[in-house]
């Protein structure tokens, strides 16, 4: 049984001065250092630094934290590799796009959690029916803020490229009315 006093506490290795624990995550992405070598050398730092006894690590501390940290890693290069596909998969194509993609991506999610409560035959929370609104809610304005800023950024470029026809028009000779009817109709205004 384990004593609930403990519970929530930093674990030494979260305590350690910066340098050390630093010194410790670089020792252990190290797949030539050993635990057993990372746990000694981590040790005599902690004894050079002058702190208590009990502050040294353990050998299940630091294969604790080992196991954590590679999970974490794990996750963390999991993301980057599903991020990387949808960006190679997507191109040059507008990030409104990509946005367009995520914000599915978690429409799809809250979907599939909301069809797993209904199907489990149990009562929705109703926290959770709130807190799915909210998100519903962000996700929308999300989308319309995404949509508004694609809109804002193509009727920029459009006019720059009116701007730039315009210009070049001009320097072939082109009268104003025949420039003015090219900028119109690049514009979209007939």
């Amino acid at each position: 049984m384990t004593d609930k006093r403990t519970r929530g506490k930093p674990s030494k290795i979260d305590q350690l001065p910066d340098d050390i624990k630093a010194e410790l995550i670089e020792l252990l992405r190290n797949p030539s250092v050993t635990q057993t070598q990372v746990l000694d050398h981590v040790n005599s730092l902690i004894e050079a630094a002058g702190l208590p006894e009990d502050e040294k690590l353990s050998r299940s501390g630091v294969n604790r934290y080992a196991t954590r940290m590679a999970t974490v890693g794990g996750k963390i290069q999991e993301a980057r590799e599903v991020s990387k596909m949808w960006c190679d998969q997507l191109g040059n194509k507008p990030t409104g796009e990509v946005s367009k993609v995520l914000i599915e991506m978690v429409r799809t999610l809250a979907f599939d959690q909301v069809l797993q409560l209904s199907e489990s035959g149990e009562p929705v929370p109703p926290k959770f029916i709130k807190e799915l609104a909210i998100g519903v809610e962000k996700l929308e304005k999300a989308a319309s803020e995404s949509n508004k800023r694609e809109q804002e950024i193509r009727k920029a470029m459009a006019q720059q490229a009116a701007e730039q026809a315009a210009t070049v028009a001009k320097a072939a000779g082109m009268t104003a009315e025949g420039v003015d009817k090219i900028k119109r109709e690049i514009l979209g205004i007939a």
